[in-house]
């Protein structure tokens, strides 16, 4: 009989929230958009891409192209080279024409507002619905990234690895009003202090309420610097 891994005592989520609200008051989403079409075009491109290259590509995207109507009918020779330093260029431009299709043949051009709906759509996971829902809707809702996935994992608030089974765990603690703004501040978090490889914990505003077991301990203290042999010795 297979017994459940045991928790890690949680971190209190009203209490982490408000110092991570006090750290990163600036968080938001990393991704530039002025409307759901946008948002979804820059998620697409977001796959195995950082979000400074996806923004420094997207203005002049959206310039060219703005409907779903524009993207469904671009050539996709054209597309892939508009897109082409956000990698996977051919598959991005594949699942971007055939998700913008599917909006005007089945959504009239526009962007649902319904997370099964969007999960119909190609090249649309749960993670991408989500943060739609919340970023571009404000719908409560939990987009498991991979920040969201390793701070909720150290702070205890998950022993999950699927990102779906993550999300699941995140509803049940995080309220609802909050969950968009967490998503925000995990994400800031992530980058600027909790990295992957070498968290800086000494510098961690959440250090004591976070029970990762690994943590960075803090740098050995400087010794005291020897007073010179010359000090206090007379002149001759």
């Amino acid at each position: 009989m297979q017994t459940r891994a045991r928790r890690t005592a949680a971190a209190p989520i009203g209490k982490l929230i408000g110092a991570l609200e006090r750290a990163h008051p600036d968080a938001r989403l990393a991704l530039d958009f002025r409307s759901p079409l946008e948002l979804l075009i820059a998620l697409i491109l977001a796959a195995q891409c950082t979000d400074a290259r996806v923004n420094e590509v997207t203005p002049d995207l959206f310039r060219r192209l703005r409907s779903a109507h524009d993207f469904a009918e671009v050539p996709q020779e054209q597309l892939e080279e508009w897109i082409r330093s956000t990698g996977f260029y051919r598959q991005k431009a594949k699942a971007i024409r055939a998700c913008c299709r599917a909006l005007v043949e089945r959504f009239g051009g526009e962007v649902p507002r319904d997370r099964d709906a969007l999960l119909t759509l190609p090249g649309v996971g749960r993670k991408t619905a989500n943060i739609l829902l919340g970023n571009a809707f404000a719908i409560p809702a939990i987009g498991v990234d991979t920040h969201v996935a390793r701070l909720s994992q150290r702070l205890g608030l998950t022993t999950a690895t699927d990102p779906d089974k993550i999300e699941a765990d995140l509803v049940r603690i995080v309220p609802s009003r909050n969950q968009i703004r967490f998503c925000h501040l995990l994400q800031f978090h992530g980058r600027r202090v909790c990295n992957a490889r070498r968290p800086n914990c000494p510098e961690c505003v959440i250090n004591r309420l976070c029970p990762y077991p690994d943590k960075t301990p803090p740098p050995p203290p400087r010794p005291a610097p020897t007073q010179s042999r010359w000090v206090g010795r007379k002149k001759a």
